[in-house]
This record gives structure tokens, C-alpha cells and sequence, in this order.
């Protein structure tokens, strides 16, 4: 880098003395173990198709040099920039270069793309966010999303404290090691400092200015995923010349890798058209393509997996869509006290699913019970209801304590009473004047709520009912506000806004999935008792609601080159009936990295927990690391932070 800090990478390249364009992927994620079986995937299938493809670490992670920073911070950028640079010297390139990545990756080549380095002439984004606040890990509506904030500090937290691996480094790991700790600070901290829309996230929120973005961009998103509307966003902003979108049926993953929910797609074929237009000229027609692509899943039974939704893929020309009406359903009956359970949202399933067997959100019958609900039967001799975008809901509340926030669920109810979530959102009351200020409810004045869900596409059968679940708390994604005093819901006043979409019989098709020959990596075998996916455990006595979640990231994996990486996390949100200031969150992590050929083994071991008063947030982090077992770091940092909005 400009300032002599090397940054690790792995470059495939073609079988050609021919320059070629280059493509990038940009991430903290460690290039060598953690994201080596998707690397695998997608690199070397780029180079075949003549591209060179390029890997690499952020700086302060995996075997690149230098500290360990916040999440896309300045240097993280300005880094971005210079390999970009760098990439379109190099003899072998043509001088053209795009990036590509999911997730982190997505959003650092969207921000990249808008500091307009002059050979990034095209971007592939997948599950990325436009903006940091509203639509990433950290907020909802304003709230603070306890479960996001909480569960991914911790995984943060615990991944920066990875040491190099000497493999790749030599001696040098144990001093680079040392002096990343030195550096690492629990991240939540800093998120939790900042409860409105402020400075510090509009920083890389390319929403601030889609105009500096000068790339192409292809969008790409999945209905389980929470950065969804990203993909709708971008495609409104920039024009349409330079952009494309598609929306599938998937979670937080890469759509040809083939996890549920499916069905997959041949996405590096689209991908490569992408490339191949924008970085080679090649008139290909991928231009002629719809502006949006978007799956709309049909009813379907309630379940935590899927391996393939049903439904089909629409084509739209532009956004919003000739092809989408608003339609407003009022609400009927009379006003009607919301004052749900502390424990309400339980069953909200996991923030970002990522395929596994208890990802999704299960039947909805409980939290149903637990909220105001308005139901719009479907005619039974009818048309399915088709709806594309986001809904949007106006609710008449009237606040019985000066905090507290809504939240709304859109699901379809099938003749069966089973209730299958579609969409959410949620509103803090101090956010309804806009996400970058905090004013008080106006207690036992009744006022308008204006908020939208994320967006889906979905088809409502006939003999079905749209159903519009409204609740005053929604843990633990939603963190609760300390009144929680509930509100009373108006329906003469209250609505619902569903963006119906006209039956269209669109001519979409995909490739079959194609990828490059997998990576060899081992996966011993786990125990047999190993522990459940996602538990919830009520103490009646009590009055508790504790949910145990494992997130799943690896287990344990052996790598070709003789490494040895076990991953175990266990995430715990627990609240009890009594009131909201019992809420607290508590995540423990334990890695363990091992070459034995080399008699090398770094452990790395973390704690973080939330709790809460009236007055602020208590944060306990813990990191503990050892070099053969041996103690080698220990750090606690224990902060209390102001709730100001949160």
C-alpha cells in the first residue's frame, strides 16, 4: 500500500501471454482458510473463462500486515482504491478491472465503485447494503437490532483476533499476531455509540450519492436475505444504462452454491456476461436484459428450510414497475390495546440465514396470539394476490409511554390456520420523524405511524388470507426500548399498502450452476450429541425465555495444506416476562488454528455479553489467546454507553 503495508493476496490467472482484465474480491475473511472453499468456487472458474482473478485480505487480517480497523473505515477504502490501481499496472492486465463479492465484500466494491477509481469499470454485488444504518446488521426502523449488533460484534470481535498463520508469514506471525491485539476494540461499542443516522453511517452509505457510483453494477440479492432492498434501491437510482438486478429466492449466499432455499442458478454464467460486456466490449445483450429479475414464491406451509420455494422468475423494464399497483387495505373494527409479551419474536428466526435447517422462521401462530392482527381474505375464485417491492403500513397509534416501538409481520394464512411469515418491519417511535434525530412519543395523543416492510415477492393463493400482525415488542431482533408500555392501535386510521404486481408470463432462464473443481477440505466427523441448531428454553418458575442459537460457521475443517481450523460459537438472547430491562445477550467463542507438521497451535477464545437499564447499554468483552496453550493475550473491556435511541 501507499504507506508500505503489504496486503496478502492470490492471483489465478489465465493460461495466455495476452493481457487480460482483472477482477477483484476485497475482504477481511482470511483468504487461506476461511473463505478458501468459496474462493475455490468461483476464482480459478474466472481464470478459466479468461479473467485474472484476484483474492485479497483486508489489512489487519488473514496474512496481510497492518491493524485492524473498523468496518469499511477510510483506510479499508483508500486500500480498495490503490489495489484497484495496482491491478490495471500489472503487465498481465489490460487495464480494466471489476470487483465482486458477497456480504462485506459487496458492500466495500459498492464504496469502492463510489471513490471512482478510474479502472473499476464494473461491480458484481451480492447481499451488500447501500446503507449502514437502515438496511445493515446494527439498526431496524431505528431500534437497535439486538440480535445483529450482538451476534455479529462478537463474531467481529472474535475473527480480528486470528493470528497470521506462519504457513504464509513465517516467524514474523507472532509479533504481527501481538500487535493486532493491541489494536483490536470490540466493535459494538463503537455501533452502540451511535443511535441515530449520523456522520459516522453515512460514511459508506453509497445511498448518500448513488451519482458517484461511475461502474456498472449488477445487484444481486435473495428474499432471505436482510440487505435485500439494496437491489430495489439501487436499480431506482442509477441509471439504467449501468445497472441490473436480480432477486432470488435466497439467503445470505452466493446463488449458485445451491443451499436452501433454492432453486439455484448458473449466476458465475451471468456473472461472466457481466464482465464480458463491461470489461472486454463483447455485445452479448447482457444489457438488453430486464432491469430487475425477481423470483415470486407461492404459498407455501410454514418451515425453518426449504431446499427449493415454489414459483417463478418475473421480468420488470424498469423501477418502480409498470407492472405494480399500490393497493391499500383499511383496517376494520375497533381501537384495541397492543401490550405483547416480552418474549414476542422468538419465532422470528435467524437475522441471516445462511441455509441451515433452523434458519428460517417456523409457524406463526404464537406470535400471532401476541399481536393485533388484521386479516384480507384472497377470493377463492379468484386470481393469487401477487405482490413485488415493499409494503408499507399506516398505523394510528396512540403511545401510553414516551419510547417503545412497532412492529409489523405480513403473513399468509392458509386454510389450515398456519401462518407463514412473508415480510417485516419495524418502527421506533423516536425514529418516525426520520432515522437521524430521537423525539419522544407524544403520550395519549394519537398520531399517524408511516413505515415500510422489507421487500418480497410472493403470491397469496386463493382461499388464503393476507395477514397484517402488528406487536409492541419483537425479541431479540428488535432490542426493546425501556417503557415497553405497548400502545393502542386505531384502525380507523390504519392501513395496509401492498405493491400487487400484475401476472406477467416472462421468458427468464438460467444457466445450470457451474463452478471449478471444489477445494479437498476435510471435515471430521462431529459428535454425535451435538448440540441443536436454535433451542428455546422457558423457565415457567421465572418467567424466562432464553433462545440458544448455533450459528454454524465451520466446525472443524482440514485443509489440503495440512491446516486445522475449529470454529464453535454458541449465541444466547434471554428475557424474562417481568419487563424489557431484562434483556441481555451473551455470545462465547472458541478457535483454534493447528499445523502439527510445524507444532504450531494459536487459540483464540472470546466472551461478549449486552445488558441494559433505563439509562444505557452495559457491554463485557473478553479475549483471551494462547500459542500452545500457553496465555499469550487477555484483555477485558467493559463499557457503559447512554441509550439516546436505542
Amino acid at each position: 500500500m501507499p504507506d508500505g503495508v503489504p496486503l496478502y493476496a492470490r492471483v489465478w490467472r489465465p493460461v495466455t501471454e495476452e493481457p487480460v482484465p482483472a477482477l477483484l474480491e476485497y475482504l477481511p475473511y482470511r483468504l487461506t482458510d476461511w473463505t478458501a472453499p468459496r474462493d475455490q468456487q468461483r476464482h480459478p472458474w474466472y481464470a478459466g473463462h479468461g479473467y485474472a482473478s484476484v483474492r485479497v485480505d483486508v489489512r489487519g487480517h488473514g496474512n496481510s500486515g497492518g491493524l485492524p480497523g473498523d468496518e469499511y473505515d477510510a483506510t479499508e477504502l483508500a486500500d480498495g482504491v490503490a489495489v484497484v490501481n495496482w491491478l490495471a499496472e500489472q503487465p498481465w492486465c489490460t487495464g480494466s478491472v471489476g470487483m465482486f463479492g458477497i456480504s462485506w465484500g459487496g458492500c466495500n466494491a459498492l464504496q469502492v465503485a463510489a471513490l471512482a477509481p478510474e479502472p473499476l469499470k464494473a461491480v458484481v454485488t451480492v447481499c451488500s447494503t447501500d446503507d449502514r444504518y437502515d438496511n445493515d446488521v446494527h439498526y431496524m426502523g431505528g431500534s437497535v437490532l439486538g440480535v445483529g449488533t450482538h451476534a455479529w460484534g462478537a463474531a467481529v470481535l472474535a475473527f480480528s483476533c486470528r493470528p497470521p498463520d506462519p504457513e504464509h508469514v513465517g516467524d514474523e506471525w507472532r509479533t504481527m499476531w501481538l500487535r493486532r491485539l493491541e489494536a483490536v476494540e470490540p466493535l459494538v461499542d463503537t455501533w452502540l455509540s451511535h443511535q441515530t443516522r449520523d456522520a459516522y453511517w453515512r460514511h459508506g452509505s453509497v445511498c448518500e450519492d448513488y451519482g458517484a457510483i461511475g461502474a456498472a453494477v449488477l445487484a444481486v440479492g435473495g428474499w432471505h436475505d436482510p440487505y435485500r432492498d439494496t437491489v430495489l434501491r439501487l436499480v431506482r437510482h442509477l441509471p439504467a444504462d449501468r445497472v441490473r438486478g436480480i432477486v432470488g429466492p435466497w439467503s445470505h449466499q452466493y446463488p449458485d452454491r445451491g443451499l436452501p432455499p433454492g432453486p439455484a442458478i448458473g449466476f458465475l454464467q451471468e456473472t461472466l456476461r457481466w464482465w464480458d460486456h463491461h470489461l472486454k466490449g463483447a455485445a452479448n445483450g447482457v444489457m438488453d436484459e430486464p432491469l430487475l429479475r425477481s423470483w415470486i414464491s407461492d404459498s407455501h406451509p410454514p418451515a425453518t428450510v426449504y431446499e427449493e420455494l415454489p414459483g417463478r422468475w418475473v421480468a420488470d423494464p424498469a423501477w418502480p414497475s409498470p407492472n405494480v399497483t399500490p393497493v391499500t387495505y383499511g383496517f376494520q373494527g375497533s381501537p384495541v390495546v397492543v401490550d405483547s409479551p416480552q418474549q414476542t419474536g422468538i419465532d422470528a428466526g435467524r437475522f441471516f440465514p445462511f441455509g441451515n435447517d433452523a434458519d428460517l422462521p417456523p409457524d406463526q401462530r404464537e406470535e400471532d396470539a401476541h399481536s393485533a392482527c388484521f386479516d384480507f381474505p384472497v377470493p377463492e375464485d379468484g386470481d393469487p394476490v401477487e405482490i413485488l417491492g415493499r409494503p408499507s403500513v399506516t398505523l394510528s397509534l396512540r403511545a401510553a409511554a414516551p419510547t417503545g416501538q412497532v412492529i409489523a409481520r405480513l403473513c399468509d394464512i392458509a386454510p389450515d390456520g398456519s401462518s407463514t411469515l412473508v415480510t417485516r418491519g419495524a418502527l421506533n417511535f423516536s425514529a418516525r420523524h426520520g432515522r437521524d434525530r430521537a423525539e419522544p412519543a407524544l403520550i395519549g395523543e394519537t398520531e399517524a405511524f408511516v413505515f415500510e416492510l422489507n421487500g418480497i415477492g410472493h403470491a397469496f393463493a386463493p382461499g388464503h388470507r393476507v395477514r397484517l400482525a402488528v406487536s409492541s415488542t419483537y425479541w431479540p431482533w428488535i432490542w426493546p426500548r425501556p417503557d415497553a408500555a405497548g400502545f393502542t392501535l386505531d384502525p380507523a386510521g390504519s392501513s395496509l399498502t401492498l405493491p400487487v404486481r400484475r401476472r406477467t408470463e416472462d421468458a427468464v432462464a438460467w444457466e445450470e450452476p457451474e463452478q471449478a473443481a471444489p477445494l479437498e477440505v476435510a471435515h471430521p466427523a462431529a459428535p454425535e450429541e451435538r448440540r441443536p441448531e436454535r433451542v428455546v428454553v422457558r423457565d415457567v418458575a421465572k418467567g424466562e425465555w432464553r433462545l440458544e442459537v448455533d450459528p454454524k460457521y465451520g466446525g472443524t475443517r482440514v485443509y489440503p495444506d495440512g491446516l486445522e481450523c475449529t470454529e464453535d460459537a454458541l449465541e444466547t438472547c434471554t428475557i424474562e416476562e417481568s419487563g424489557p430491562l431484562t434483556a441481555r445477550t451473551r455470545s462465547d467463542w472458541t478457535i483454534r488454528l493447528r499445523r502439527p507438521d510445524r507444532d504450531w497451535d494459536a487459540g483464540v477464545e472470546t466472551r461478549s455479553e449486552i445488558t441494559c437499564d433505563a439509562e444505557a447499554f452495559h457491554t463485557w468483552n473478553e479475549v483471551v489467546c494462547r500459542e500452545g496453550g500457553e496465555v499469550v493475550f487477555r484483555r477485558t473491556w467493559n463499557k457503559r454507553i447512554p441509550r439516546t435511541a436505542g
